[in-house]
Formats: C-alpha cells, sequence, structure tokens
C-alpha cells in the first residue's frame, strides 16, 4: 500500500522556523500511496516498531503514517499535494491531501512523546497545520499569521511538541480553509495512553466525515458550495466503496470519528447500544455516559464511541440524515408522487428520445439501469444478499462475526441468518387492521400507472438523453 522507499530530496529549505539546508539530508522518509483504487482499501493495524508500546487503530479506509526514532524523538514526515481519491469504483475524484491520499494517513503516537513533525508543502499556494485539541506552544499551532507564516509552495517546515494528552484528535490547515478543506486537506490524529492496559478495547477504528461538491462529468471540488453538497462520505469514500468494520463477536468496540463538514450528523448504529467515552477535549467519565444508539456530532467535534459486539450479522452504521446516504444528489425537484403520467412519456418521447418520467410511485430506482456521465456515481446503489441495498453516501456495516483471529479484518461476506430468522412474507389470512375511533375510511386506490414508467428517487422527473447526461 505504501511505498516506504519514496524519499523527498532538492526542495529548498530556508528562513526561520524552516528546514536548514544541511538538515535536508536528515529527513525522514515521505510514505507515499501507490494508485487511487489499490490505495483506498483499509490497512491492518500497524504495530510500533519502536519507541512506547500502544494499541493500534485502524484506519477506515486508509492506514497509518510510519515514523523513525531519532535521539528520543518520533518523527514524521507529511506532503502536502495534489491527489487522486477513488471515491467509490466508477469515480476518481482530484483533491489535495497529504502523501498521496485524501485524508491523509493517521499519526498514532503515545501521551509523552516529542514528536517531530516535518511538512513540505507541494501545493500551488502556502499552507500549514493546525493540530486540532492538541495543548502545545503557541508558535506550534499552525495558523497561518497569527502564529506562524504560511508554508511556501516547495518549502518544508518543522513542528515539534510533546503529545500531552491522551485521545482523539485530527489535523488540518488553517490557510485558506474553504478552499483547502473543502479540496480534501485533513486526516486523523490519535494519541494513546501512557498505560496501555487504560481504556483498552479489541478493536478500535477510526475515520473522518467530510463532503465534496463534485458535479457529474467532473473531477474536482467546487469550493465554494456552503450546503449543497452531493457527496457525503467517511475518509473520501461513499457507499458502496466503504470497508466494513470487521469484529469477532464478543470484542469491546471502539469507533472514533471526526466532522470536517460544513454539517453536523447524527451517526447511528444498528443492534447495539454505545456509549460516547471520549471527545477531542478527552475521555468521558464512566459516571458522565448513558446508553445511546444515535450520536450528533457537530462541526468540528471528535466522538469516541464503545460498545461490545454481541449480536452477530450485518449491522448499518451510517449517518441519519437521509439525503447524507445517497450519491450525486440533484437538487430543488419537485415532489410527484402521486401525479398521474399517463400519455406523458410517449408525448416527450417524440421530441426527446430515451426520455424517461420517474417518481410518480416513490424513490425507489429498483433494478433499473441508467447510463451516466463519465465520473459520477448513482444516487442510490449498492447490492445485499437480498437485492439492492439503495444507499449511498454515509453508510456502512459492522461485521460481528464468532471465530474472528485477533487481527483478522478481512470482509467475511454477507452473514448467514439462522434458520427462521429473517423477515418473510406472510401468506396466510390477514386480520381486521385496528383503526382509532372516528377514523375516517381509506380512500380508495388511484389505478396504477401505465406499464412502462419508471421510478426515481423522490419523485425525481429525468431526462436521459442519448450522450449519457441526465438531468435530476
Amino acid at each position: 500500500m505504501t511505498n516506504r522507499r519514496s524519499f523527498l530530496s532538492g526542495a529548498a529549505l530556508i528562513g526561520a522556523g524552516m528546514v536548514t539546508k544541511a538538515g535536508a539530508a536528515s529527513l525522514p522518509e515521505a510514505p507515499q500511496q501507490s494508485s487511487p483504487g489499490s490505495s483506498a482499501a483499509t490497512a491492518g493495524p500497524l504495530a510500533p516498531p519502536n519507541g512506547r508500546p500502544y494499541n493500534p487503530v485502524v484506519t477506515l479506509n486508509g492506514w497509518t503514517l510510519p515514523w523513525r526514532m531519532k535521539n528520543g524523538v518520533k518523527e514524521f514526515h507529511l506532503v502536502a499535494e495534489e491527489v487522486e481519491r477513488e471515491i467509490a469504483p466508477g469515480m476518481t475524484a482530484r483533491l489535495w491531501g497529504y502523501n498521496g491520499q485524501s485524508p491523509g494517513p493517521t499519526i498514532e503516537v503515545v501521551e509523552g512523546d516529542r514528536v517531530r513533525i516535518f511538512v513540505t508543502n507541494k501545493l500551488p499556494e502556502h499552507t500549514s497545520i493546525h493540530w486540532h485539541g492538541q495543548i502545545l506552544p503557541n508558535g506550534m499551532d499552525g495558523v497561518t499569521g497569527l502564529t506562524q507564516p504560511g508554508i511556501e509552495p516547495g518549502k518544508t517546515f518543522v513542528y515539534e511538541f510533546i503529545a500531552r494528552n491522551a485521545g482523539t484528535f485530527m489535523y488540518h490547515p488553517h490557510a485558506d480553509e474553504m478552499a483547502q478543506m473543502a479540496m480534501g486537506m485533513m486526516g486523523f490524529w490519535v494519541t494513546h495512553p501512557r498505560n496501555p492496559a487504560l481504556h483498552a478495547v479489541d478493536r478500535d477504528f477510526v475515520f473522518l466525515l467530510n463532503a465534496y461538491d463534485i458535479e457529474p462529468g467532473s473531477f474536482k471540488p467546487k469550493i465554494n458550495t456552503m450546503l449543497d453538497f452531493n457527496l457525503w462520505t467517511f475518509n473520501s469514500r461513499v457507499f458502496p466503496g466503504i470497508d466494513p468494520m470487521v469484529v469477532r463477536k464478543g470484542d469491546r468496540v471502539r469507533i472514533r470519528a471526526g466532522n470536517l463538514t460544513m454539517t453536523n450528523h447524527p451517526i447511528h448504529l444498528h443492534g447495539h447500544t454505545f456509549e460516547v467515552t471520549g471527545t477531542d477535549g478527552g475521555w468521558v467519565r464512566p459516571s458522565a455516559r448513558w446508553p445511546e444508539v444515535t450520536t450528533d456530532i457537530a462541526v468540528g467535534q471528535m466522538r469516541s464511541i464503545e460498545f461490545v459486539a454481541e449480536h452477530a450479522g450485518d449491522w448499518a452504521f451510517h449517518c441519519h440524515k437521509s439525503h447524507h446516504t445517497m450519491n450525486a444528489m440533484g437538487h430543488d425537484v419537485p415532489n410527484m408522487i402521486g401525479v398521474d403520467h399517463s400519455g406523458v412519456a410517449e408525448k416527450i418521447n417524440k421530441l426527446v428520445p430515451d426520455y424517461m418520467v420517474m417518481g410518480d410511485k416513490g424513490g425507489s430506482m429498483g433494478g433499473m439501469q441508467m447510463e451516466l456521465p463519465e465520473n459520477t456515481l448513482p444516487m442510490m446503489t449498492g447490492e445485499g444478499p437480498f437485492g439492492g441495498i439503495e444507499m449511498g453516501g454515509m453508510f456502512t456495516t459492522v461485521k460481528v462475526r464468532e471465530g474472528l483471529g485477533r487481527n483478522d479484518y478481512k470482509d467475511p461476506g454477507w452473514f448467514k441468518h439462522p434458520q427462521g430468522t429473517v423477515a418473510r412474507e406472510w401468506t396466510g389470512e390477514l386480520p381486521p387492521a385496528p383503526r382509532a375511533p372516528n377514523a375516517p375510511a381509506a380512500a380508495a386506490p388511484k389505478p396504477a400507472a401505465p406499464s412502462g414508467h419508471q421510478h426515481g428517487h423522490e419523485g425525481h422527473v429525468m431526462e436521459v438523453k442519448r450522450d449519457g447526461a441526465h438531468k435530476h
């Protein structure tokens, strides 16, 4: 996944707060992702090869940044650069990130570690890095113009501080934030407790919530979008491109998420209850926790949830804002449910060949396949063992299985349900449906629409032209 032989050389390194020319030769290597598709897989935990011991995390559709130890200091090298990221199979975005990926690789350290991070800028404009949630010297806080000059293109800066507090953090620019964060510049940071037994869990997953507005057929996000994003992502991936979180039955599981979108996200887990055990401000005291199945993560916040995986199965895990579990959405589309389209398609087809009327009976696309513009995704997609899952965006699964190895994170396939435990069609006699007192009689159903009509998401009327472009 990474090319650990990739080194940076030849950078012009001068000025206060920057790496000197004499020191350039001693830069630690900057591991890189390989190709956009292959680098999107979830890497296994990176066991610490040196330094203090800790229980490593697993980055969903990502990886942990290797380091080197030099005179007792843990040294990392981040490269801010243009990257390509596969959002899901069939769509690639041209983003900004670190070390070949957006989000950048996760940084893992231990409470009390002295950390030195070299940051090389290969972007066309200046940048910086803010270490969100860290308690550190003011001049290392990474706010361009306030605590440091910007890192100009081609330059390398060095940040050095002690990781004082164990917890869940992130890193991102404080330079031209609207553009740089909208382009995907962010990464996860975990500071582990000095005592590995403290807050220990069996499996520990991390990812960031981010969002993009990428028009069908294009590759770069629109950076001025404030709310109308069409791709809501976990670690710059959308369903069905988001890997499942695979756990053993009986494992104590932690999931850590940080929100760098422009809105809040109520994150919901099926089949289990959990507790919020940590924020970017620290660990939540046990006496302050309560059981939940959904926790809201506001903009700029980190949340850690924990639960015991007691129930085997493929359990959905997603944002509970329904529009955040769809891809490539159109906006300002009227609701056409119940509208009689009799004869409409036939008349319009004479003027616009391949026109399809959709949405008169609801949003489900069923098994309909349409030609899409280049580099975009269907709104709802993904196949499960019982048919279309009809999800996108911020959706994945927690797959709980018995008998997995301690470090086995391979996708085990779909859950094999015990006999008699799957919802099924009822073919017997139906009792009368109870009604509220004085409830009016149900209206007679309207005649079904003529055959040949197709349905689209939430009443979409969609024109599909011969060149494959579609309008919602």
